[in-house]
Protein backbone atom coordinates (compact mmCIF):
# COMPACT_ATOMS: atom_id res chain seq x y z
CA UNK A 1 0.00 0.00 0.00
CA UNK A 2 1.11 3.39 -0.77
CA UNK A 3 2.51 5.30 1.89
CA UNK A 4 -0.07 8.02 1.00
CA UNK A 5 -3.00 6.06 0.36
CA UNK A 6 -6.16 7.14 2.56
CA UNK A 7 -9.01 9.26 1.74
CA UNK A 8 -8.94 10.44 -1.86
CA UNK A 9 -11.60 13.50 -1.26
CA UNK A 10 -8.74 14.59 1.10
CA UNK A 11 -6.13 17.12 -0.71
CA UNK A 12 -2.69 15.59 -1.49
CA UNK A 13 -0.93 17.82 1.19
CA UNK A 14 -3.53 16.84 3.70
CA UNK A 15 -2.68 13.05 3.39
CA UNK A 16 1.19 14.00 3.49
CA UNK A 17 0.48 16.23 6.66
CA UNK A 18 -0.99 12.58 8.13
CA UNK A 19 1.98 10.54 7.05
CA UNK A 20 4.53 12.47 8.40
CA UNK A 21 2.59 13.52 11.36
CA UNK A 22 1.96 9.74 11.90
CA UNK A 23 5.64 8.79 11.10
CA UNK A 24 6.83 11.58 14.04
CA UNK A 25 4.72 9.90 16.40
CA UNK A 26 6.65 6.44 15.47
CA UNK A 27 9.74 8.30 16.08
CA UNK A 28 10.94 8.57 12.79
CA UNK A 29 12.66 11.67 13.65
CA UNK A 30 13.36 12.50 17.50
CA UNK A 31 11.83 16.21 19.28
CA UNK A 32 14.91 18.70 18.26
CA UNK A 33 15.61 17.08 15.06
CA UNK A 34 15.37 18.37 11.76
CA UNK A 35 13.37 16.94 9.48
CA UNK A 36 14.50 16.29 5.32
CA UNK A 37 14.67 18.95 3.28
CA UNK A 38 11.33 20.03 1.44
CA UNK A 39 13.28 18.47 -1.85
CA UNK A 40 14.44 15.33 -0.21
CA UNK A 41 10.55 14.78 0.86
CA UNK A 42 9.27 15.97 -2.59
CA UNK A 43 11.50 13.15 -4.06
CA UNK A 44 10.53 10.29 -1.62
CA UNK A 45 6.81 10.89 -1.86
CA UNK A 46 7.02 12.13 -5.60
CA UNK A 47 4.93 15.37 -4.70
CA UNK A 48 5.82 18.41 -6.25
CA UNK A 49 8.19 20.71 -3.56
CA UNK A 50 4.67 22.84 -3.48
CA UNK A 51 2.83 20.31 -1.91
CA UNK A 52 5.71 19.35 0.55
CA UNK A 53 5.43 23.11 1.39
CA UNK A 54 1.86 23.24 2.28
CA UNK A 55 1.85 20.14 4.32
CA UNK A 56 4.51 21.40 6.11
CA UNK A 57 3.46 24.44 6.74
CA UNK A 58 0.39 23.02 8.14
CA UNK A 59 3.05 21.20 10.81
CA UNK A 60 4.31 24.72 11.32
CA UNK A 61 1.06 26.02 11.99
CA UNK A 62 -0.22 23.38 14.49
CA UNK A 63 3.20 23.88 16.42
CA UNK A 64 4.62 19.92 15.63
CA UNK A 65 7.36 21.35 13.23
CA UNK A 66 9.35 24.82 13.75
CA UNK A 67 11.61 26.26 10.86
CA UNK A 68 14.59 27.77 12.38
CA UNK A 69 16.27 30.36 9.59
CA UNK A 70 19.35 28.90 7.76
CA UNK A 71 19.20 25.90 9.48
CA UNK A 72 16.06 24.01 8.59
CA UNK A 73 13.10 22.44 9.88
CA UNK A 74 13.19 20.66 13.10
CA UNK A 75 10.34 18.75 15.36
CA UNK A 76 9.64 20.86 18.19
CA UNK A 77 9.65 19.95 21.51
CA UNK A 78 7.02 21.39 23.81
CA UNK A 79 8.22 22.58 27.25
CA UNK A 80 5.70 21.85 30.07
CA UNK A 81 7.60 22.83 32.89
CA UNK A 82 6.00 26.26 33.27
CA UNK A 83 2.39 24.59 33.28
CA UNK A 84 2.14 24.82 37.27
CA UNK A 85 3.73 28.15 37.52
CA UNK A 86 0.06 29.39 35.59
CA UNK A 87 -1.75 28.39 38.08
CA UNK A 88 0.18 27.76 41.38
CA UNK A 89 2.95 30.55 42.92
CA UNK A 90 5.45 27.89 44.71
CA UNK A 91 7.90 30.04 46.20
CA UNK A 92 10.18 30.38 48.35
CA UNK A 93 9.94 33.00 52.12
CA UNK A 94 12.28 35.50 50.25
CA UNK A 95 10.28 35.22 47.07
CA UNK A 96 12.08 32.91 44.51
CA UNK A 97 10.24 30.74 42.19
CA UNK A 98 10.53 27.00 42.92
CA UNK A 99 9.81 23.85 41.50
CA UNK A 100 8.15 21.36 44.27
CA UNK A 101 9.78 18.50 45.02
CA UNK A 102 8.41 15.16 43.41
CA UNK A 103 7.62 11.83 45.45
CA UNK A 104 5.82 8.95 43.99
CA UNK A 105 3.68 7.60 46.62
CA UNK A 106 2.41 4.26 44.50
CA UNK A 107 2.34 2.93 41.13
CA UNK A 108 0.56 -0.21 40.49
CA UNK A 109 -1.36 -1.61 37.15
CA UNK A 110 -5.08 -1.77 37.78
CA UNK A 111 -8.13 -1.81 35.37
CA UNK A 112 -9.09 1.48 33.96
CA UNK A 113 -12.52 2.64 36.07
CA UNK A 114 -14.64 4.28 33.21
CA UNK A 115 -13.92 8.33 33.45
CA UNK A 116 -10.49 6.95 32.88
CA UNK A 117 -10.73 4.30 29.97
CA UNK A 118 -13.25 7.28 28.16
CA UNK A 119 -10.58 10.14 28.74
CA UNK A 120 -7.36 7.88 27.35
CA UNK A 121 -10.11 6.31 24.20
CA UNK A 122 -9.51 2.76 25.82
CA UNK A 123 -12.00 -0.07 26.10
CA UNK A 124 -13.84 -0.24 28.98
CA UNK A 125 -11.80 -1.92 32.13
CA UNK A 126 -8.90 -1.97 30.28
CA UNK A 127 -5.16 -2.38 31.96
CA UNK A 128 -3.84 0.95 32.92
CA UNK A 129 -1.19 2.47 35.22
CA UNK A 130 -1.91 3.99 38.10
CA UNK A 131 0.43 6.72 39.95
CA UNK A 132 -0.29 8.62 42.51
CA UNK A 133 2.17 11.19 43.42
CA UNK A 134 2.74 14.52 45.76
CA UNK A 135 4.45 17.63 45.00
CA UNK A 136 6.29 18.81 48.24
CA UNK A 137 7.86 22.36 49.12
CA UNK A 138 10.30 21.87 51.61
CA UNK A 139 8.17 18.85 53.82
CA UNK A 140 4.82 20.33 52.98
CA UNK A 141 3.23 18.60 50.49
CA UNK A 142 1.10 21.40 48.27
CA UNK A 143 0.20 19.25 45.35
CA UNK A 144 -1.68 15.77 45.20
CA UNK A 145 -1.50 14.01 41.62
CA UNK A 146 -3.31 11.03 40.36
CA UNK A 147 -1.78 9.97 36.68
CA UNK A 148 -3.32 7.44 34.81
CA UNK A 149 -1.47 5.37 31.38
CA UNK A 150 -2.16 2.96 28.99
CA UNK A 151 -0.39 0.00 30.47
CA UNK A 152 0.58 -1.34 27.17
CA UNK A 153 2.28 1.53 25.85
CA UNK A 154 4.18 2.38 29.56
CA UNK A 155 4.97 -1.12 31.03
CA UNK A 156 8.44 -0.58 31.52
CA UNK A 157 7.47 2.18 34.34
CA UNK A 158 6.44 -0.69 36.51
CA UNK A 159 10.11 -2.41 36.42
CA UNK A 160 12.07 0.87 37.73
CA UNK A 161 11.99 3.05 40.78
CA UNK A 162 10.63 6.58 39.22
CA UNK A 163 11.72 8.33 43.07
CA UNK A 164 15.21 7.91 41.48
CA UNK A 165 14.34 9.07 37.52
CA UNK A 166 14.05 13.02 38.60
CA UNK A 167 10.74 15.18 39.12
CA UNK A 168 9.78 15.64 35.62
CA UNK A 169 8.14 12.44 33.96
CA UNK A 170 7.82 12.87 31.00
CA UNK A 171 11.57 12.47 30.11
CA UNK A 172 10.52 9.28 31.81
CA UNK A 173 7.98 8.57 29.57
CA UNK A 174 10.37 9.49 26.45
CA UNK A 175 13.53 7.89 27.85
CA UNK A 176 11.93 4.12 29.05
CA UNK A 177 8.86 4.16 26.62
CA UNK A 178 9.75 5.96 23.39
CA UNK A 179 6.30 8.22 24.20
CA UNK A 180 6.82 11.98 23.49
CA UNK A 181 4.01 14.02 24.90
CA UNK A 182 3.56 17.08 22.18
CA UNK A 183 0.32 18.79 23.35
CA UNK A 184 -1.72 18.47 26.50
CA UNK A 185 -5.65 20.05 27.10
CA UNK A 186 -6.04 21.59 30.76
CA UNK A 187 -9.41 21.91 32.99
CA UNK A 188 -9.42 23.93 35.78
CA UNK A 189 -11.82 23.67 38.70
CA UNK A 190 -12.41 24.15 42.10
CA UNK A 191 -13.81 21.45 45.28
CA UNK A 192 -13.72 20.74 48.58
CA UNK A 193 -11.43 18.33 49.11
CA UNK A 194 -12.51 15.01 50.29
CA UNK A 195 -11.07 12.65 53.07
CA UNK A 196 -8.39 11.36 50.74
CA UNK A 197 -6.89 13.97 49.72
CA UNK A 198 -6.92 15.22 52.32
CA UNK A 199 -4.97 13.36 54.11
CA UNK A 200 -2.16 13.49 51.39
CA UNK A 201 -2.41 17.41 51.31
CA UNK A 202 -2.58 17.82 55.08
CA UNK A 203 -5.54 19.85 55.28
CA UNK A 204 -8.61 19.76 57.53
CA UNK A 205 -11.45 17.77 55.08
CA UNK A 206 -13.31 20.48 53.22
CA UNK A 207 -10.50 22.82 52.37
CA UNK A 208 -11.13 24.51 49.05
CA UNK A 209 -8.26 22.89 46.64
CA UNK A 210 -8.03 23.69 43.14
CA UNK A 211 -7.95 20.80 40.34
CA UNK A 212 -6.63 20.63 37.21
CA UNK A 213 -7.20 17.90 34.87
CA UNK A 214 -4.68 17.41 31.73
CA UNK A 215 -4.78 15.15 28.76
CA UNK A 216 -1.83 15.22 27.19
CA UNK A 217 -1.58 13.63 23.27
CA UNK A 218 1.35 12.60 21.26
CA UNK A 219 2.10 14.03 18.05
CA UNK A 220 -1.01 12.18 16.06
CA UNK A 221 -3.01 13.30 19.00
CA UNK A 222 -3.15 10.05 20.72
CA UNK A 223 -4.06 10.13 24.25
CA UNK A 224 -1.34 9.02 26.68
CA UNK A 225 -1.87 10.54 29.91
CA UNK A 226 -4.87 11.68 31.84
CA UNK A 227 -4.26 13.28 35.35
CA UNK A 228 -6.28 15.15 37.73
CA UNK A 229 -3.75 17.31 40.02
CA UNK A 230 -5.17 18.79 43.40
CA UNK A 231 -3.81 21.94 45.16
CA UNK A 232 -3.71 24.11 48.20
CA UNK A 233 -6.30 27.08 47.40
CA UNK A 234 -3.76 29.15 48.92
CA UNK A 235 -0.88 28.65 46.17
CA UNK A 236 -3.68 29.24 43.26
CA UNK A 237 -3.26 32.27 41.11
CA UNK A 238 -4.37 32.40 37.66
CA UNK A 239 -2.43 35.38 34.71
CA UNK A 240 -2.90 35.99 31.42
CA UNK A 241 -1.73 38.60 29.06
CA UNK A 242 -4.76 40.45 27.44
CA UNK A 243 -3.49 42.30 24.19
Amino acid sequence: MHPLSGDARLPRYQLLRDHLVEQIANNRWRPGEAIPTEAALSAEFDMSVGTVRKAVDALVAEGVLERQQGRGTFIRRPQFQSSLFRFFRFETVSGERVMPESRILSIEPVLAPSAVAQALGLPTEAEVIRIIRTRLLGAQPVLAEEIWLPRQTFQPLLEVDLNQKGPLLYPIYEALCGQVVASAEETLTAEAVDAVHARVLQLPVDSPVVVIERLARDYAGKPLEWRRSRGHAQHFRYRIDIR
